[in-house]
């Protein structure tokens, strides 16, 4: 959809779709709420909405772990609208109709059992949903209705076939990841087609392409009345795919599948993160017209007038990891510069020299050191290093053994924790990471600097003169890559930019590498700004930046989907020189600075935010909730959409504690959100 509001100042809602509330005996949010939710923005004058992704993510509550780039999640249908439903009283048989009547009850029985959890009990949910789905599939598939919304679904959509088969196929091997199925791992140009004409296949086959045709209408006509409204529908669209979807099965030319994605160390995780996703073969994929990525936009411009890219980095460089690694410790920059072993020697490191700063190298004494406190601590030596380390000469030294790959073959060997934590941490030990020669360009092999070269134990045994050469040359590969990097994200970015006239949205937190924020202003992108990180960090102090020094073209965020609330990052994160830092930064009037930050106290800290000159300010629905006594929680921890780095059953479940038309019926917390919007409504502001 046109994105119709490019001079104008945007006050938004983020929420999950799941979380949404229309009523009292609801188990999720659904598409078909998304009108009263517009409703409810329009009255408190808000006129954007803020999504996270609504792809089908299968069993896995979180929605960056899609199983497919475009088809549209199950969980969020609302199931008494479907024109199936509907056309029961005139169905034929009334055999088939007493079945759907039952298994109508029997949903409506489990949605209303689950309607009072705080958070909704994702997986419940879903296998209730699919029964009646299946139900309802079987009663109506014969009818000329139904047949006609497939058959038209299916020649409309490239990505669907692919899509169904693959689904078929995970139902008929009992979930397993496509990598474990019997047969059919790695279809080749043709198998799609002749899997769909498998009789075996066929009702699956129609039964998952329904169900897409059902929430491509349910979603369509909900987004379509939004704008009608004049309220932006801003989607998110994840970078990477999950190694177990559809899109890497059927279009593997699209990977690189012996890496994987993540990101390097930093302040709030020291071996960085591994994602477990596959990265991007991006030559390949831009030798046929970045054509993944393109029909990702056209599906999103069915439903948004604006999106959020993930990770928008990825675009410039991504952090890429062995697939046998498990941490994101030893990682490198694809695209990068690359150190050959032919430069090493010119610069005076002899093979010897090379080896000892790339692969780690472990004293016996060590060894007993790190099994001390072990039972039998001898033996659990001796298996140790029968497992994975090669003796180096007759010295008592070691090395691993060329069959420990990554990390994930260090774990899977049967040691004593404490010794297989020393092993690991050993392994990360390096100064150079050495690349795996069918990786590296040209058969090669080549090196990179370890994220932190002189933490590595091998660093303060080179002279000064080595580590001088070495600084030298990290710094030239460095410069190599700023410059690859911004070739790189203008040349992708602006082809995505150029692919639609929605506002596109850039998630550009992590480590930026310099250029990122000029090549997105050049594509017309809006970066993203968290106040509680926006300072001047090489600063005296590191104070934070001012509100009026954003620039037009970005979002204004006080919390997101990975972060505490305002709230939470107020009164459970900082302390009380933190607080009057921020105070100080955004309401030098406070006379006294609060250690709770209560409603009026959130009412003053959005209000001061909100005049930032970014074009979009949105808050999470939870920070908007905190302005009343009444409707915020108890505690700010049970905000959370999403702790990083961690995978359970509360993630991503978050539930609005009551429904829509409580909260249009509340003109107290009205009034304080058009406050806020009022604030931020100033003239002047440039966002071109």
């Amino acid at each position: 959809m046109r994105f119709t509001a490019k001079d104008q100042r945007l006050f938004g809602v983020a929420l999950p779709l799941g979380a949404i509330r229309s009523r009292l005996d609801q188990a999720v949010g659904e598409y078909t709420d998304l009108p009263e939710l517009g409703a409810l923005c329009m009255k408190a004058g808000l006129n954007l909405i803020q999504l996270l992704p609504v792809q089908d993510s299968g069993f896995q509550s979180s929605p960056y772990s899609a199983l497919s780039a475009f088809a549209l999640h199950p969980l969020y249908v609302h199931i008494d609208a479907l024109p199936e439903v509907r056309s029961l009283a005139a169905a034929a048989s009334a055999t088939k109709t007493a079945s759907v009547a039952d298994a109508l009850q029997r949903w409506h029985r489990v949605e209303a059992q689950l309607a009072g959890e705080q958070r909704f009990p994702y997986g419940k949910i879903l296998t209730a949903k699919l029964e009646v789905l299946r139900s309802l599939y079987d009663a109506c598939k014969e009818q000329s209705e139904t047949a006609r919304a497939i058959d038209a679904f299916a020649a409309s959509q490239k990505w669907a076939l692919p899509y169904a088969l693959f689904k078929c196929l995970k139902d008929r091997y009992g979930g397993l990841a496509f990598q474990d199925w019997p047969e059919y791992r790695d279809p080749q140009a043709g198998d799609i087609a002749a899997l769909a004409a498998m009789p075996a296949l066929h009702d699956g086959l129609r039964f998952y392409l329904w169900i897409q045709a059902r929430c491509e209408q349910q979603f369509g006509q909900a987004s379509k009345k939004l704008a009608d409204c004049g309220i932006t529908l801003l989607g998110d669209l994840p970078i990477l795919m999950n190694e177990d979807s559809a899109d890497v099965w059927a279009n593997r030319n699209n990977f690189i599948m012996e890496l994987r994605a993540g990101a390097p160390p930093d302040m709030f995780s020291s071996l960085g993160q591994n994602w477990g996703f596959p990265i991007y073969n991006w030559p390949s994929m831009e030798a046929r017209g970045l054509d993944f990525w393109l029909r990702r936009i056209k599906q999103a411009d069915r439903y948004y007038s604006a999106y959020r890219i993930d990770h928008v980095l990825g675009f410039f460089r991504i952090w890429a990891l062995s697939m046998h690694d498990s941490s994101g410790a030893l990682g490198s920059f694809v695209p990068g510069a690359r150190l050959s072993e032919a430069a090493l020697l010119d610069a005076g490191f002899d093979q010897a020299r090379i080896q000892w700063l790339s692969e780690p190298h472990i004293r016996s004494t060590d060894l007993y050191d790190a099994a001390m406190d072990c039972p039998d601590a001898s033996e659990q030596v001796l298996h140790a290093i029968e497992l994975c380390l090669d003796r180096v000469g007759s010295e008592e030294l070691f090395r691993f053994k060329s069959t420990i790959r990554g990390e994930a073959d260090i774990e899977a060997l049967h040691l004593e924790p404490a010794l297989r934590s020393y092993l690991l941490t050993r392994f990360r030990d390096r100064v150079l990471l050495p690349l795996s020669q069918n990786v590296a360009e040209g058969g090669v092999r080549s090196y990179v600097p370890m994220w932190q070269p002189d933490a590595a134990s091998a660093w303060v045994s080179l002279s000064g003169g080595e580590q001088n050469a070495l600084r030298s040359i990290f710094a030239r590969m460095n410069e190599e890559n700023i410059a690859l990097w911004k070739v790189e994200g203008r040349r992708l970015l602006g082809a995505l930019a150029d692919a639609s006239d929605m506002l596109v949205c850039a998630e550009d937190l992590g480590a930026v590498p310099p250029g990122v924020t000029e090549t997105l202003a050049a594509v017309g992108m809006l970066g993203l700004r968290i106040p509680r990180w926006c300072r001047s960090w090489n600063d005296a102090g590191q104070p934070y930046i001012p509100l009026g020094s954003y620039p037009g073209l970005s979002v204004c965020a006080p919390s997101v989907h990975d972060t505490s609330t305002l709230r939470g990052w107020w009164n459970d994160e900082l302390d009380d020189d933190g607080r009057s830092d921020c105070a100080k930064a955004y309401l030098p009037d406070w006379k006294t600075v609060p250690a709770d930050l209560d409603a009026k106290a959130a009412l003053d800290m959005l209000t001061a935010l909100s005049a930032c000159a970014s074009q979009l300010f949105v808050c999470q629905l939870q920070d908007y909730l905190d302005l009343s006594s009444r409707l915020r929680s108890h505690n700010s921890v049970d905000d959370r959409v999403n702790v990083p780095g961690t995978v359970n059953e509360w993630n991503w479940c978050w539930r609005m504690p009551c429904t829509l038309s409580e909260l249009s019926s509340d003109a107290s917390w009205l009034s304080a959100l058009r406050l806020v919007g009022k604030a931020g409504n100033r003239s002047g502001l440039q966002f071109g």
